[in-house]
């Protein structure tokens, strides 16, 4: 019988925190503009509307433009909340 404890084959790493990625504003407007125009497409294709192309395209940019300020203001607050993130450019305080 043996009387030594049994010791570990390997040192585990220290813990880090996870950061979980994130889908980037520009990214989701970008699918969202594709998806309403393949949407609008198949729509008047059908025959069930008819669309003025030029009403279509303003209403789209539109549409794009609030949700891209919205998002990048959205995800500027959700940065503030966490903390300065090393490429936000904040300067480190123990920095003189």
């Amino acid at each position: 019988m043996s009387t030594h404890e049994p010791t570990q084959a390997f040192e585990t790493a220290p813990e880090t925190p996870v950061q979980t990625a994130r889908a980037r504003v520009g990214t989701v407007v970008w699918g969202l503009i594709v998806l309403a125009l393949a949407a609008l497409i198949i729509i008047s294709k059908l025959g069930l509307v008819v669309l003025n192309g030029t009403y279509v395209l303003i209403g789209l940019m539109i549409g794009a433009g609030a949700a891209l300020v919205i998002g990048g203001l959205v995800s500027a607050r959700s940065r503030k909340d966490r903390g300065s993130s090393p490429d936000s450019g904040a300067v480190n305080s123990e920095h003189r």
